[in-house]
């Protein structure tokens, strides 16, 4: 799965995912649920969806903390031809002017269990939860599963840091394997896959079901290809540049013609870049970054990772 990755997994780069690199599902940014307001969902996120290319599935998550908005948030986004729905139990900076949400909902586990009975008691297609091992304990996920398993989620993906941990330290997927060996739920590991060779240990020694890739599919693109045994598990450096320059160069026209501007779509593949966690690419990444113009980016693009875009210019 291409995980959610607030600010990067808008449309655009989600259909170049699909069409060149095939995960199995793709996730969209969290989106916002509205307890002031009875259209629920913003009139852009819900546009965004529309744009999904039905190569894959593709399922919306939600993040919000009442109970009947969000579950009339997903029948709304259900009515707008969404099949697939999950709510984000994990996100570290998960609060709104209403109260908690995201991580900060694993310490309240009574608003939790209604918030989840709510939901799946209107999701027709599959709902899931993608969350934390604890909120400050890496244990709490045993106190937890009783929860997932009542309201009847279809599966958990699981990062397998605390709340109060964001993303420092590493992410402990021993806790992965011990929370697929204790339930019959499905359950996705997440978190620091960067490899293919992580990857496919996780998938042959542990009893987890699948694998959630962020940051590593932006490093390397082929990596879903990369496990299935469809592309080599090892990459010369050479080549892997080559690789991150046809990925940066295949996104510059989509996100030119998604933000209809340069300046925009320069600001918005920095953020993507930012988020690319080689450390051999990071000087020439960091003088990507630093270019002021579309022009600048594709001349250093072309130098530091050498396969030439095409411009296609917003009109």
């Amino acid at each position: 799965m291409l995980a959610p990755m607030q600010g990067l997994t808008n449309s655009a780069l989600r259909r170049l995912y699909l069409h060149k690199y095939q995960p199995d599902l793709v996730f969209t940014e969290f989106v916002r649920v509205q307890t002031r307001t009875r259209k629920r969902v913003a009139k852009n996120e819900l546009a965004d969806l529309q744009d999904h290319a039905a190569v894959a599935p593709l399922v919306v998550q939600l993040i919000g903390n009442d109970p009947e908005a969000l579950a009339e948030a997903a029948l709304l986004l259900q009515a707008h031809g969404v099949k697939h729905i999950n709510l984000n139990l994990g996100c570290p900076y998960g609060r709104m002017t209403t109260g908690a949400t995201g991580g900060e909902l694993l310490r309240q586990p009574q608003q939790l269990a209604l918030m989840l009975t709510a939901m799946r008691h209107v999701c027709r297609g599959s709902f899931s939860v993608k969350c934390r091992a604890g909120y400050d304990d890496l244990g709490q996920w045993q106190s937890l599963l009783p929860l997932f398993s009542d309201a009847g989620v279809d599966f958990i993906i699981l990062h397998p840091r605390t709340v109060v941990q964001r993303y420092n330290g590493a992410a402990d997927h021993r806790i992965s394997a011990a929370m697929a060996f204790a339930t019959s739920l499905p359950v996705i590991a997440n978190g620091d896959i960067n490899s293919a060779q992580e990857a496919r240990v996780l998938l042959s020694q542990t009893a987890v079901a699948g694998l959630m890739i962020g940051r590593g599919a932006l490093a390397d693109p082929l990596i879903f290809q990369r496990i299935r045994g469809a592309e080599p598990i090892d990459i010369d450096p050479v080549q892997r540049r080559q690789d991150l320059g046809h990925f940066v160069g295949d996104l510059w026209p989509s996100y030119l013609q998604k933000f209809c501007g340069e300046r925009q779509a320069l600001m918005k593949i920095k953020d993507v870049l930012n988020f690319i966690p080689d450390a051999d690419l990071q000087r020439d990444l960091g003088k990507l970054k630093r270019t002021t113009s579309g022009t600048a980016f594709l001349a250093g693009l072309e130098q530091y990772f050498p396969v030439k875009p095409t411009s296609v210019f917003c009109e």
